[in-house]
């Protein structure tokens, strides 16, 4: 999100939180702070491999809630940012195609709030399709999690048949856009209501 508008409208759906791409190479890249910060709906930053100095930059001018982690940030790493900024949740991404993938969140249990489980592609981010959900089944950490990766209108009778114990939430992206960034407000709201 990016639009100090669009910010606005969304955040008045009622969704939970809201993020801000906040790595320079993604074509959602917010270069400068909005006019307008959502009040209610928490923030979430998205970084990739970001240095601590840059990540306290952008975490105190969008006054962040919570950093997603979306590249080789190390356990260790987190755990400093965690140290630096009190009050800070995270939430670490990891791309899913196998149930092996599953065994790399281990080294974040107790480290992370979140995991987020997106699908597993080239590039860094999204790539606008999903993954097999059944592999969860195999996921028995403690953590919660958010599913991510190609979730729009028509995953609403697969969502409305996922069950998993530690499963929080959605994460709603590319398939919600009538541009880069910016959320197409009345699917959003459809969407939500059908949920």
């Amino acid at each position: 999100m990016r639009d100090p508008k669009n910010i606005r409208e969304v955040e008045e759906l009622g969704v939970d939180w809201m993020g801000f791409i906040l790595y320079p190479k993604s074509p959602r890249f917010v270069p400068i702070v909005p006019s307008y910060l959502p009040k209610k709906a928490k923030r979430v930053g998205v970084f990739v491999d970001m240095n601590k100095d840059g990540l306290l930059i952008f975490i105190a001018a969008y006054q962040l809630d919570m950093v997603q982690f979306h590249g080789k940030e190390s356990p260790h790493f987190i755990r400093d940012v965690r140290e630096l900024v009190p009050g800070l949740k995270t939430m670490k991404a990891f791309s899913i195609s196998t149930k092996e993938d599953l065994l790399a969140t281990e080294a974040y249990e107790g480290v992370c709030d979140y995991f987020l489980f997106d699908t597993k592609c080239d590039s860094v981010g999204g790539s606008g399709v999903s993954f097999d959900w059944s592999l969860l089944e195999s996921y028995q950490g403690k953590t919660p999690f958010l599913l991510s990766g190609g979730i729009g209108p028509e995953s609403i009778p697969a969502l409305k048949e996922f069950h998993h114990p530690k499963w929080v939430g959605i994460d709603l992206n590319s398939r919600f856009e009538s541009d880069k960034a910016y959320k197409d407000v009345g699917l959003l709201k459809e969407f939500l209501s059908q949920i």
